[in-house]
């Protein structure tokens, strides 16, 4: 029989429920999907953590299942060798303790990891499947570098979060060449953080539309009082965040009653589209998106699984898999390199006085995959996906 791909996994810690346990593991135990536990089809064969916290499992991971853990990133992609070694990586920069700057950003080492990455592969004159969980980097110079140099050494590149992968209730997937005219979403949590997940929520729904993604012109970042404004002068659709807010069964009219910190980042796109995701907390604590299409409002709320066996990394952990056994990403690395941009610029508004930010830089056009990804089609998890299994 065929030995399975090897993969190496890269990560800043190892905890509950940290994501390389969330994602790692199930690379290791299986992933639970509505129809079942699914065998991984590639093996991790080596470990890196960049920081072991007291509350580590890592150590107890490696140790149950016979990875061993490396002291470097290239050592675990060489297996101990001088040579890449491994058939893929998984690079799992987050969480972990390491400093934030003065926008607020968190500084984990993801180009750190990408750049050790990619010199293993230069070196060997060979290159694997790479996945970088979330966003590229806290900014746009870092994530720009990476993505150049992944092209640059022709290496197939995903990454994201598991937020488009999520179940949707009602489902709703647009089709290609859409005539999306304005799209909101409704988000939660931390700015940065959270913000990420209703941001590539939003991107993977209006990356959809009619001539594909063309890239953000602007952005600017609101709070308080200024988002309540916005939504009265027409900036945002109350009639969108309205349809949004009863596609996760909340009460639209209460919205600002409930939400004593509202933050809203405004995206303007290259073609005209205009964006915008709403920070809620004390309103909301899902991710919503809502669209007007063809002069019709549709609306969707997304559903993860909260607990564990936290389903919804199972589906992300598919797709990943996918892309080391085929060498062909699910879908664009373009998609996590426009809103990690995004991002970074909302940051930047927001630390500059809330202005409206021009960005030329973020040109980033693409188009959607015609292959759709790996994901649940139901309004909730079903079956497996509700089940827990043991971590070790």
């Amino acid at each position: 029989m065929k030995d399975k791909p090897k993969i190496a996994a890269i990560v800043t810690e190892y905890r509950v429920p940290a994501h390389a346990d969330v994602i790692v593991g199930k690379f290791i135990k299986g992933f639970t999907t509505d129809d079942g536990l699914v065998e991984p089809s590639v093996d991790i064969v080596s470990l890196y953590l960049d920081q072991i916290p007291e509350n580590d499992i890592g150590v107890q991971v490696s140790q149950e299942y016979g990875i061993p853990i490396y002291s470097s990133i290239a050592g675990a992609l060489c297996l101990g060798g001088d040579k890449l070694a491994v058939d893929g990586v998984l690079s799992i920069g987050e969480p972990g303790e390491y400093a934030h700057n003065e926008t607020e950003q968190h500084m984990y080492p993801r180009r750190f990891f990408f750049e050790q990455i990619a010199g293993v592969m230069a070196t060997s004159g060979r290159s694997v499947p790479v996945f970088s969980d979330k966003h590229l980097s806290h900014n746009w110079r870092d994530a720009k570098w990476m993505y150049d140099r992944a092209r640059e050494l022709e290496i197939p590149f995903m990454a994201g979060s598991s937020a488009p992968l999520m179940w949707r209730n009602p489902w709703l997937e647009h089709e290609l060449d859409a005539p999306i005219e304005e799209a909101l979403a409704i988000s939660f949590g931390g700015l940065e953080a959270y913000g990420y997940h209703g941001f590539e929520a939003l991107q993977a729904m209006v990356e959809r539309r009619e001539g594909g993604e063309t890239g953000l012109a602007a952005v600017q970042h609101l709070a308080g009082d200024a988002v309540w404004k916005a939504g009265d002068d027409g900036l945002w659709s109350r009639q969108l965040a309205a349809a949004a807010a009863e596609a996760g069964g909340l009460d639209g009219e209460a919205m600002q009653e409930l939400c004593e910190d509202p933050h809203a980042f405004v995206l303007e796109y290259r073609d005209g589209l205009r964006a915008t995701l709403l920070q809620l907390n004390g309103f909301s604590g899902q991710w919503i998106y809502a669209a007007r299409v063809g002069g019709e409002t549709t609306a969707t709320a997304l559903v993860p699984n909260n607990g564990e066996p936290y389903a919804h990394f199972g589906y992300l952990g598919l797709n990943i898999q996918e892309m080391f056994l085929t060498g062909e990403p699910q879908y664009p690395v373009e998609r996590t390199l426009l809103v990690t941009g995004g991002l970074d610029a909302i940051m930047t508004s927001r630390h500059e006085g809330d202005v409206r930010l021009e960005t030329p830089h973020l040109d980033v056009a693409y188009r959607a995959s015609k292959k759709r990804a790996i994901q649940p089609t139901g309004p909730e998890p079903v079956g497996a996906s509700l089940v827990p299994f043991d971590r070790i």
